[in-house]
Order: C-alpha cells, then sequence, then structure tokens
C-alpha cells in the first residue's frame, strides 16, 4: 500500500479487516502517514492556528494535550466569540482576539489572522503568546524550533500580555506599570538571596513550585512580577486564571498572602521589625508580639475586613476595578482595573486613580471600601479610616514615647526570648504602617495597649500625658 507523503506527519493505526472463504476474519496492521496539520497560508508567516476549529483543537494541541485541555476553558479560548458578541465587535478590536503579531516577539503586524482573514486563526491561540510553530512541528527536536513565550511585559508593548491587555478600556498594564510590582525601583531584591522569593519571577517560581517553561527562564537579569507571576496563561481553575485562589483565608495558600505574610512576628535572629505582616494581621493570626496575658481572640478581629464579610479578603479593596465617565456630560473616561493595587487612591482631576501616594484625604476614592459592601458609602469609609489611623497613631506615639526612656541594653539582647521593650518595639513597628489601622484596626489597638501598659509595668513608667508625650517624642528625635 503506497503511503502519501505530507508536510507534517502523524502516525495512524488502521485496520484492515479482510473476510476469507472460510467467514472468519484476518485483521492486518498497516500504519498509514496523516497530516498533522494544513500547510500555512504563505501569508500567514508560519503560524499555524486551528488543526480543527469547531474542536477548538489548534495544530499545537494535537501534541501539548494537557496545556490544550486546560486552555480550552479560558476567556482565550472564546476570544472570538466573545468580540462579535460585544456588540461593539469593530476590525481594529481583531488582532487582539485572533492569532497574530500581538503577544509574542513577531514585529510584522500583517502575519495570521490579520494577513489572511483565514477562520483558523479566530481566538487566543497557543501561538498569540509563543509565536508562529511551523519549524517546531516540522522539527520538533530542534531546540531553537521551541517557540518558548516571553514573561516579559513593558510600556513598550513589544510583546507580552501587554500588547493587548492596555488602553483606555483595559489598563492591565497601563496601571501595573505604575505599581509597586511593575516598580523597576525593586530591581535591586528581584536576585537577592532572601527577597526574590517574592520580588522577582524566577524566585517566585520556585518557591511556589511553578516549574514553566518560559524565553528568559535560564537568563540572568532580573524580572520583576509580571502577569505571569499572579496569572497562569494556561488554567483557569482559579478565577481570572490566577495561579492560587484569592478567597481562601489561609496565608500559605491565599495568592496575595503568599508573599504578603514576611516577618508578622518578631524574628531572634533580626533586630529589624515587621516587613510585609498584611495577610496574618487581616485574618487576625500569628501577628505581632503577644504581650502578657494578653489573649488573641475573636473579639479582637470581629468586624474587621479579614472575617467572612469579606470573600475576597486583599483582592476587594487592593483590586478593585471602576468605570470613570465624565460628571457633567456621562460620557467614558477611563476603566480602572485596579492593577495600580491601591486600595484607596489618589484621583487626577478626570476622576481617574493614580500611582500618587500623597494627596489630600479628600482626593482619595474610597470606592473599594462601599462595593466591598462594609461601608455604606464613600464618606462613611473615609470616616473610619480617619478615625482608625488616628487612633493608633496616638497609640503608637505613646508606645514610642515610653520606649524612649527604656534602657538601651534592653533592646540589644541576643536571647531567643524578646524582652518587654523588644517585643513592643516590634508591635510599634507594626502599628506605625498606616495600613495595619485597616487591616485590621481592633487587633492592632489591641496590640498597641497591651504593649503600652506592659512597658508600664516592666519598667516601673507612669503613663505618658500630652504635654510630658510631646516633650519625650521631641528628646528623642534629638
Amino acid at each position: 500500500m503506497e503511503r502519501p507523503t505530507t508536510t507534517g506527519l502523524s502516525r495512524l493505526l488502521l485496520s484492515l479487516a479482510f473476510l476469507g472463504l472460510s467467514g472468519c476474519v484476518d485483521t492486518e496492521q498497516v500504519f498509514v502517514d496523516r497530516p498533522l496539520f494544513e500547510d500555512p497560508p504563505t501569508g500567514a508567516q508560519g503560524f499555524l492556528g486551528y488543526s480543527d476549529q469547531d474542536e477548538k483543537l489548534p495544530v499545537c494541541g494535537n501534541c501539548h494535550i494537557g496545556q490544550h485541555a486546560d486552555w480550552r476553558v479560558t476567556g482565550h479560548a472564546s476570544a472570538w466569540t466573545t468580540l462579535q458578541e460585544s456588540g461593539g465587535a469593530q476590525e481594529f478590536c481583531e488582532g487582539c482576539h485572533t492569532v497574530g503579531a500581538n503577544g509574542n516577539l513577531v514585529v510584522d503586524e500583517n502575519v495570521g489572522y490579520a494577513a489572511t482573514t483565514d477562520p483558523r486563526y479566530e481566538d487566543v491561540q497557543c501561538e498569540a503568546c509563543h509565536g508562529p510553530g511551523l519549524d517546531h512541528v516540522t522539527n520538533p527536536d530542534l531546540e531553537a524550533s521551541q517557540p518558548l513565550a516571553s514573561i516579559l511585559v513593558g510600556a513598550d508593548l513589544t510583546s507580552g500580555c501587554g500588547e493587548c491587555h492596555s488602553g483606555t478600556h483595559h489598563p492591565f498594564l497601563d496601571e501595573w506599570a505604575q505599581s509597586r510590582h511593575g516598580d523597576a525601583g525593586n530591581a535591586g531584591f528581584r536576585e537577592r538571596e532572601g527577597c526574590r522569593n517574592c520580588h522577582g519571577a524566577r524566585g517566585v517560581f520556585e518557591a511556589w513550585g511553578v516549574n514553566t517553561e518560559y524565553l528568559e527562564k535560564d537568563g540572568t537579569d532580573p524580572i520583576g512580577i509580571t502577569c505571569a507571576v499572579c496569572h497562569d496563561p494556561h488554567n483557569a481553575e482559579n478565577e481570572h486564571q490566577l495561579r492560587f485562589p484569592i478567597d481562601v483565608p489561609e496565608v500559605d495558600v491565599n495568592l496575595c498572602m503568599k508573599c504578603h505574610q514576611r516577618r508578622a512576628v518578631p524574628d531572634p535572629t533580626s533586630s529589624r521589625g515587621p516587613h510585609s505582616p498584611q495577610g496574618p494581621l487581616l485574618l487576625g493570626e500569628n501577628v505581632g508580639w503577644e504581650p502578657p496575658n494578653f489573649v488573641y481572640s475573636d473579639v479582637l478581629i470581629r468586624g474587621t475586613h479579614g472575617t467572612e464579610a469579606n470573600t475576597r479578603l486583599c483582592a476587594t479593596c487592593h483590586v478593585n476595578s471602576m468605570e470613570i465617565t465624565d460628571p457633567l456630560t456621562g460620557d467614558f473616561v477611563f476603566s480602572a482595573t485596579g492593577h495600580l493595587f491601591k486600595p484607596i487612591p489618589c484621583l487626577d482631576a478626570q476622576g481617574v486613580p493614580t500611582a500618587a501616594e500623597e494627596c489630600d484625604i479628600t482626593e482619595r476614592s474610597f470606592v473599594s471600601c462601599t462595593t466591598s459592601g462594609c461601608h455604606g458609602d464613600e464618606t462613611a469609609a473615609r470616616s473610619a479610616y480617619l478615625t482608625a489611623t488616628g487612633r493608633i497613631a496616638n497609640l503608637v506615639d505613646e508606645l514610642n514615647a515610653l520606649l524612649a526612656q527604656v534602657p538601651a541594653s534592653e533592646f540589644s539582647t541576643t536571647d531567643e526570648v524578646f524582652t518587654v521593650a523588644e517585643g513592643a518595639k516590634f508591635n510599634a513597628g507594626l502599628g506605625a504602617i498606616t495600613s495595619s489601622a485597616v487591616h485590621n484596626p481592633f487587633l492592632t489597638e489591641a496590640l498597641m495597649t497591651a504593649s503600652i501598659e506592659a512597658v508600664e509595668s516592666e519598667y516601673g513608667l507612669a503613663p505618658v500625658s500630652n504635654v510630658s508625650l510631646q516633650n519625650l517624642l521631641s528628646d528623642a528625635l534629638n
């Protein structure tokens, strides 16, 4: 039997049955090569697209079965239909809902769907991120032909997620680039031992057991917290394709808390204070120095942002999306995605959230506090914020004023057991983090109060009056 020759081949087992004169059936097994894919149009420039559009089977999926099965249930697999059913489909949108140059390292825009309008390139398939696959399927054993995707994203929009996930209607990249996650100023921590497990992509993947292959995996240039660190391009097990859930109140499981939990309790080997205690503080567990006779209880954390009423926990406030319209005309202005990761961001003149650190309290948005259902309106949320931060700031000042009277020797012990002064100093640092008054105001205030009482009792100090408080703080600063 003559075997056909094709460009891309797979082995197909055919069973041919022949009826004998005796009525018995003899089976002869014949291997026949069949095309794995149809040659792509010349204009597509090596992009393969679907081998079976109805089954949502990209050519890549014939071999990469696991990745294909995961990808099929993501939003990328239905990107074309989503666009057509949106009511606003236009030709300039198609580049981000099909296979082409967006998302990978190809520079020529006239490739894939843009060059052919062939339905085989509809949806955001494998090649949208990995680049054209023709060289790889024709030379699968050639390492240089493997089209690895890049996990880099940048404001230049030359590759990666940001080529599509940007702009006024979905400015994920635009906001991320201004955030602490995208801040190039943190580059020094990305490969530093002890820091890289949270500040750099390679370290995070190692810490989380993520063995994914990507273009920069074996490189040496530091990589920050890019989209692919938090989002899994192939998997939709968690909402928004996050690598870990955001609604589980466990510091080792919750996506945000896997990093935001460092040095939440005093470290006997370090004289430094709290580093990123937000997760444990939000949940009201394993946080702060425990003063003598202090008992953690549900009473202390009742009504805070870490309770069951706030199912999305950190993300409720820190990844809060909202649409901004012109208050006079009602016209669309901007669709914030929450990827500044600021819960009460400063607003510009149009009401668009910014990365600014300092602004008047009246220029901040408290919308995230209302959409969560915790506060009736922004005014109530702002009032609660000012009350909590004010009360705790006063307690921190009082505690620091007392600590200024404690002998220096009480802060230099090398024992694993902290002195009262060392523990109280740690708690003062915890209270001084402005967000502590929001993440858990009741527990933070209780720790401050108990620490003040412990220092007064341990060192025989009198309570600090308002007048002496100012004098003591002034002396300490001088």
